[in-house]
């Protein structure tokens, strides 16, 4: 295979990623939950986090349900795709300092990293979908968590999220059923 066939084979038996954006629309609802909680705000960002943690084990769940192929073993991409998902690691330190520092911004910074993660998926998938997410998710978190609580910042990702998965939805119907 060439690398548009690999590109494309990711694409096709791992429907864009589509398993992962829809257990995240399932992690933001509950943050939103535990954002409109009386809890103290450091409650709150130690339950995000905890909440945060089964998104892999809840996207393998989703991915059975929808037919996708989670690892994907034959397709040397598939490991690509499983750095860019490491990376966005690295980037939870910043929100680990946020966490006690400014915690009431934790979640728009959490939205921002989430957004931006997507970038890559935009190459791999060949997605406009990933493209345009990964730019409008951080902004719209920047703008939402400066001005407002942080259940507005998660409650504005639920919706997001709701309409990204629905854009991959209508890539993934576009796909061939089947490659070679």
């Amino acid at each position: 295979m060439n690398l548009e066939e690999m590109r494309l084979d990711c694409s096709v038996k791992q429907k864009k990623g589509l398993h992962f954006i829809l257990a995240s629309i399932i992690i933001w609802s509950i943050v939103t939950g535990i954002h409109f909680t009386s809890l103290p705000i450091l409650s709150k960002n130690f339950l995000t986090f905890c909440f945060t943690a089964p998104l892999v084990p809840l996207a393998y769940m989703i991915s059975k349900m929808i037919k996708v192929d989670f690892t994907n073993k034959g397709n040397p991409l598939t490991n690509l795709g499983l750095l860019f998902s490491f990376n966005q690691m690295l980037y939870l330190l910043i929100a680990m300092w946020i966490y006690p520092t400014v915690p009431e911004k934790m979640v728009m910074i959490i939205a921002m990293i989430f957004g931006s993660h997507l970038l890559p998926y935009s190459w791999l998938y060949q997605s406009k979908s990933y493209m345009v997410m990964s730019v409008i998710i951080p902004i719209t978190a920047l703008f939402i968590g400066i001005n407002f609580p942080p259940y507005m910042v998660a409650g504005i990702m639920v919706l997001v999220v709701v309409i990204f998965s629905m854009l991959l939805v209508f890539e993934v119907k576009r796909l061939p059923r089947r490659i070679i």
